[in-house]
């Protein structure tokens, strides 16, 4: 069964003129594969740092703790090793690359992570079932990834990506964000279709409980200032529609304020 293991994850992002700001306060979290937990929590909590630091973006430094993937050393690989092992980020502003077709993107992509590339008869069925079931256009196969994409295409595209390349462990950050209810519920199909392999552990992050009444969390765990101060079953989410952050956040103390908002925007490419 794969594992995603992280353990008293401290991580910091370069502040400019104001040096180093510590965003990640000793992270604890063990994600196996068929489970999916929700990470919740306000803005500027560290959520998406989480996210890209797992997923081995250079902005963001780690300085002490440790990430694994079925024992082996996450922090040690490139990003391409990443992948490779089956770990996957559906990233909350994804981003355009002209002059790369879809289709070009989507085999490259699958062949890396597979070591070979599928066989072509087998490809075009499979992905003209995958474009059919997230109700993607099939001219945008042969579209620029994501260039002149709306928001809720490009998270479309994301989920597509994740259908495909069937990872051990799928980290969504903020899938749900900009995507308009028909959208939302074409995405969570997907995602749930994912889930009901029972090959993929999912790490699902999100500010509002409205995704989770169609992708239905095994667990849920309040993220303030860097760390995770509460888990629960899907109970837990209930909870946080009804009451809000605010208890966790006034409990987080004055250190609660060094949470900096800028780590929760789109990270420079």
């Amino acid at each position: 069964m794969a594992t995603l293991e992280i353990k008293d994850l401290h991580v910091s992002v370069d502040g400019g003129a104001d040096g180093a700001r510590e965003i990640l306060r000793g992270v604890d979290l063990t994600v196996k594969q068929g489970e999916t937990h929700a990470i919740m929590g306000p803005n500027g909590s560290g959520k998406s740092t989480l996210a890209y630091s797992v997923a081995g973006h250079p902005r963001y430094h780690v300085t002490a703790g440790s990430v694994t993937l079925d024992g082996a050393d996450v922090l040690t690989m490139s990003v391409d090793e990443r992948a490779r092992a089956g770990l996957f980020l559906a990233m909350q502003y994804p981003v355009e690359v002209p002059g790369v077709s879809v289709s070009n993107f989507l085999r490259t992509a699958v062949t890396a992570v597979q070591g070979e590339a599928p066989k072509l008869r087998t490809w075009v069925k499979d992905l003209a079932a995958a474009f059919e079931q997230l109700a993607i256009d099939p001219s945008f196969k042969e579209r620029s990834v994501n260039e002149g994409f709306s928001g809720g295409e490009k998270k479309r595209f994301e989920v597509l990506q994740l259908e495909l390349l069937k990872p051990k462990v799928a980290i969504l950050d903020e899938t749900d964000s900009g995507l308009d209810v028909d959208a939302l519920r074409v995405v969570s199909a997907g995602v749930n279709r994912v889930r009901e392999s029972g090959t993929t552990g999912t790490l699902l992050i999100t500010h509002y409980t409205r995704i989770l009444r169609y992708i239905k969390p095994d667990y849920v765990h309040v993220f303030v200032n860097g760390r995770i101060v509460e888990e629960g079953g899907p109970e837990l989410a209930d909870r946080l529609e009804a009451e809000g952050y605010d208890q966790w956040v006034k409990g987080a103390g004055p250190a609660a304020a060094d949470a900096a908002p800028e780590a929760e925007q789109e990270p420079a490419s």
